[in-house]
This record gives C-alpha cells, structure tokens and sequence, in this order.
C-alpha cells in the first residue's frame, strides 16, 4: 500500500507541475522560480532583437527623414558616445542602450512624447524602443538599419 502511495504522490506532482506550466519559459520570470522553473530558454541578441522587433514599429530612414522635417518628434540616439560624438541626427538626444533604463525618465518624462530611437544598424535601438515601450512609452519607433544608411543617404548630420 505504501508503494503504491508514494507512486500516486509522485504522478500527481508530475501532473501538477505539467498543469501549472512549469516548462522552459521564453523569458523567466520571478513567478517562474516561484514556481520551481529554473531553466529558463536561452536567447541570442538575435533573438532578443528579433522578439523586440516584434514589439516595435520600425521605419524606413526615407520615413525618418520626413519626421524630423515634419518636427515634433525626439530623435533617440542610443550609441555610445564616441560613436555620437562622430555625428548624429540634428538635434537628436544622447543616451547610451546601457543607462536608459536609468535616464530615460529624466531626458524625455513626457510618455506621450514621439521618439524615434537609433542606434549604428538597428539592433540596439530596436532594444531601446521595446523598452520604452515596456516602460509605457507611448509613441515609440525605431530607425530601420539605424545610423549607417541614414548617414548613407546623405540626410542632415551634426
């Protein structure tokens, strides 16, 4: 009898486990290792730029372009400094994909604000505009292929 208890205990923790959806998660959460989950799946940047891309409108420098002439909206360079120092969009706001998190509500507090993030090839600043968005950042888009082929068309630089 108590073999066949012991073995009942464990099929309905199993069941129970498959039920509460304790599999790999895509991104791990705290109620994950809550829950007992602690493999969580790994991601490349790749991956990582691809599921924010999936969150983000991005746009055409052509359609960049036309924003800042248009005006009204924040142009969000994300590079390093060195690599803002070299140029950017005019006018365009500088913070670094490492301290965003960080000076974002500082910089642009207005959440309704159109920003229109960037970074040398579109990767970082895809990253950077899912943020914003994860942090209720309303208006959000990111420059398709970034700095290079805005550079490339020849549009304003400072």
């Amino acid at each position: 009898m108590k073999k066949y208890s012991t073995l009942i205990i464990a099929l309905l923790l199993g069941v129970s486990l498959i039920i509460g959806g304790c599999t790999t998660p895509k991104v791990m959460t705290t109620k994950d290792l809550v829950a007992g989950c602690t493999t969580p799946k790994v991601m490349t940047t790749k991956d990582l730029v691809a599921e924010a891309n999936e969150h983000v409108t991005n746009v055409p420098v052509s359609v960049a372009k036309e924003l800042l002439d248009e005006g009204g909206h924040i142009f969000l360079d994300v590079r390093t400094a060195k690599e803002f120092k070299m140029g950017h969009i005019p006018g365009a706001v500088h913070i670094e994909r490492g301290l965003l998190e960080f000076m974002i509500n500082n910089q642009i507090p207005d959440k309704n604000a159109q920003i229109v993030a960037y970074c040398k090839v579109g990767g970082r600043g895809s990253l950077a505009a899912h943020t914003l968005v994860r942090m209720g950042y309303k208006n959000v888009t990111n420059i398709e292929g970034g700095w290079v082929p805005w550079e490339k068309a020849g549009y304003p630089v400072e």
